[in-house]
């Protein structure tokens, strides 16, 4: 169970868990990381509203907390009738799947416990089914990401300083982390000595999620704002740049958190490798290319205002956009970290190979 320390995840922050009474618990990330606060819950629509608010957040994460938002609400439903029973979860997962567009992680998961719901002949033997297969997709997640953070571990040399964007550590995932997974592999065998975090606008998640894992585990880390990036890569002091993937379509197009494709463009500028790291339930074979990938438009208050406090002049004249997330084409992606193996060009073929698990995977 995830609520237990295993040999495996003693060690890992677990961001989200399912406690024997029946019930979830999870971090609240937006107060991080001044507090750490744990929010305890048996409702399916606050795991929902967790998700749109990003208290929840991280695609990997997302999946694994929309898969026990499902077992939650297959609790609550009283219907003892099947059909009506299936139907009522469907409506659940339904409005789940909604909180969140771009994140392939979060239709996954729901379909995954679907196909669990519908195979049970009758609602009991469901609900007690569902709760399983939901802290099986939370374990899997754990050691996929063990196995990324090896994998990837080995294509970084020795002393070297990571640059990554966002947040794609334990409190992305179900634990361990993808980018970070990376990064604590590396530096646990002295490949990264330094990480450098952009601060990642509007919402920060570089400089208070990513910097608070790494300061955690004792690993340095220098927050930079988002636009300095380019002249640290200019000056040789990024060696390469980790992030992790919200969607990755069957090209090897990458969407992930806004900012991205920019910071890919000046790796490849600079000759610096720039890694994806994501587990295969991020991958999307459905969609041919990145320009298929839903872009999620958040709230323009994101922008224009900083934790309620307003930056921007108000006004009909001053307006805001705010797409969560950009699309990096695959010509400036050096290679995509699986836990079946390292995808890198032509990405068509390789990244077929690592969804079906031939490994090892090398382009």
């Amino acid at each position: 169970m995830p609520a237990e320390a295993t040999e495996t995840t003693k060690d890992t922050l677990l961001p989200i868990k399912w406690l024997p009474e029946g019930k979830v618990c999870f971090l609240d990330q937006t107060r991080l990381p001044h507090e750490e606060t744990w929010i305890e819950t048996g409702g399916y629509r606050d795991i929902a509203e967790a998700i749109r608010r990003l208290q929840v957040r991280g695609a990997p994460l997302i999946g694994i907390a929309a898969a026990y938002g499902l077992a939650l609400a297959a609790f609550s439903i009283v219907e003892t009738d099947t059909g009506r029973f299936r139907l009522r979860l469907k409506e659940a997962a339904e409005e789940l799947a909604a909180t969140r567009p771009t994140a392939v992680n979060l239709t996954w998961a729901l379909d995954r416990m679907m196909l669990v719901a519908d195979a049970a002949p009758n609602a009991d033997i469901a609900r007690r089914t569902l709760a399983r297969e939901a802290v099986q997709i939370h374990e899997e997640d754990v050691g996929a990401n063990q196995r990324i953070g090896a994998n990837g571990a080995e294509l970084l040399r020795e002393q070297s300083t990571a640059l990554t964007h966002c947040n794609a550590g334990s409190l992305a995932t179900g634990g361990y982390g993808t980018a970070l997974g990376v990064v604590r592999s590396a530096a646990a065998n002295g490949r990264v000595r330094r990480v450098i975090a952009t601060e990642t606008r509007p919402l920060l998640q570089g400089a208070r999620l990513t910097a608070w894992e790494l300061q955690r585990d004792g690993i340095p880390c220098t927050i930079i704002v988002d636009s300095a990036a380019g002249s640290y890569m200019r000056r040789g002091e990024i060696d390469a740049v980790i992030t992790g993937a919200d969607r990755i379509a069957a090209n090897g197009d990458v969407a992930n958190k806004i900012g991205t494709y920019q910071l890919a463009v000046l790796a490849t500028e600079n000759n610096i490798p720039f890694y994806v790291a994501a587990p295969t339930s991020t991958i999307d074979l459905s969609l041919a290319c990145g320009d298929e990938i839903p872009i999620e438009q958040r709230s323009p208050d994101e922008v224009t205002s900083l934790r309620s406090e307003r930056l921007a002049p108000v006004g009909m004249d001053v307006q805001a956009e705010n797409p969560a997330f950009d699309v990096t084409p695959n010509t400036y992606v050096t290679a995509i970290i699986t836990e079946n193996g390292v995808a890198k060009p032509s990405y068509v073929e390789s990244m077929r190979r690592v969804c079906r698990a031939e490994v090892p995977v090398s382009g």
